[in-house]
This record gives structure tokens, C-alpha cells and sequence, in this order.
């Protein structure tokens, strides 16, 4: 078996000769990597780097890449293998705002230029790739981030001892108040009202539910 650091991050290392990256839907979580790691091995393929959204493998005697196979061993576990480019550019934007707001430290993230730094990340123009966002997903990206932050700030308010002035400050919020607005649009509720229903409340979502 390889040892592949498992990793809550969208990006990879350069493409290995003889590798293929595989784009994968649904993998939201270190969880997710840890599991497509290891059905991944288990099919008999070579794991190279695997992280949020994608996996680099080849075969362990260098013939061409059985994708069907791939697929079939991530299947049972909700993933699956993404052929279209424009749906792996989608699934790389997510992974990529998933992994900004829910892995990346708050003193690390670019609260007030997600789409030019989204843009960098992937090389492509912001506009475009927004475009591409929207037609695949039916919403665009920017309130595919709102509702990523709600989801986040739901994590959060989860820790009871939590202020919602401090999960205002950790998501970048100019104010609770704009909190409050986006919580309540996304959600029906407010955060404190979110809040008071309890760690056990089942208002959050899974990552990849998130839409």
C-alpha cells in the first residue's frame, strides 16, 4: 500500500508520468480522501497523491487505466468518477471552496477576493468559470459560497459556547447583522435561533449536499 498524505486540500502535485487524475464527485471531507484511498488501493491501483475532489493513480504493471473499474470500487460509497471536462472544472471549484472555507484558518483565508483567488487557483478567468458554475449546478457561484459559509457557519453555532460576533469574524462577515441576513435567507432561521435548537439539531447538511 502507499503512503499518501491524505489531505483536506484541492491541490495536487504535478501529474506523475504514466498517472492519471481522476476527477471525483463528492469527496468533501479527509474522511472522503482516507476512503477513496484506500478502495482505490484496494481495486489494485498505484495511489499517488489523492486530495479534496481527485486522486492521481496508475496500474501497478503499467497498462492503459480501466476508469470503469475505478468507478466501480468508489460507487458504493456515493463517489463517482467525472468524464465531462466541464463537469471536473465544476468539481474543482467546489472542491476548491470547500476547501477554503472549511479547511483553511480564517487568518489564512481571502474573505474579500474569493473569486480572484478562486481565478488564480485554477488558471482560468472568473467569469468563466462562474459561467460554467451555473450552467452545470442551476446557481451560481456566489451563492454557492453563501451557502457553503451558512453551512460552515451551522458547524460553528453548533459549539454552544460559540458567539455568533465570532462566527461573524471567522467567516468574514463585515457584521453580524450580514451574518444574520445570509443565514436567514439560506436557512428560514436565524443563527441564534439555529443555535438553540442544539448540538443534536439535524439542520445541517453534508458538504456535498450543499446546493
Amino acid at each position: 500500500m502507499s503512503s499518501v498524505p491524505q489531505s483536506a486540500s484541492s491541490t495536487l502535485p504535478p501529474l506523475g508520468e504514466g498517472a492519471t487524475r481522476l476527477s471525483i464527485r463528492n469527496m468533501v471531507c479527509p474522511r472522503c480522501v482516507r476512503v477513496v484511498q484506500r478502495e482505490l488501493e484496494r481495486a489494485g491501483l498505484v495511489v499517488e497523491a489523492v486530495g479534496l475532489g481527485a486522486a492521481d493513480v496508475r496500474t501497478a504493471d503499467g497498462l492503459p487505466l480501466d476508469v470503469a473499474a475505478a468507478q466501480g470500487a468508489l460507487q458504493a460509497y456515493g463517489f463517482s468518477v467525472v468524464d465531462d471536462p466541464r463537469d471536473q472544472l465544476v468539481e474543482q471549484v467546489k472542491a476548491l471552496v470547500v476547501e477554503i472555507i472549511h479547511y483553511t484558518p480564517a487568518e489564512l483565508q481571502p474573505f474579500h477576493t474569493y473569486s480572484h483567488f478562486i481565478s488564480e487557483r485554477l488558471g482560468r478567468d472568473y467569469a468563466y468559470l462562474s459561467h460554467q458554475f451555473s450552467a452545470r449546478e442551476g446557481l451560481t457561484l456566489e451563492k454557492y459560497i453563501i451557502r457553503q459559509k451558512v453551512e460552515r457557519a451551522k458547524e460553528l453555532l453548533s459549539y454552544q459556547d460559540v458567539k455568533i460576533t465570532e462566527v461573524a469574524r471567522q467567516l468574514g462577515y463585515s457584521s453580524t447583522a450580514h451574518l444574520t441576513n445570509q443565514f436567514r435567507q439560506v436557512t428560514g432561521m436565524s443563527p441564534s435561533a439555529f443555535q438553540a435548537l442544539g448540538p443534536g439539531s439535524a439542520g445541517r447538511l453534508n458538504l456535498d449536499k450543499v446546493g
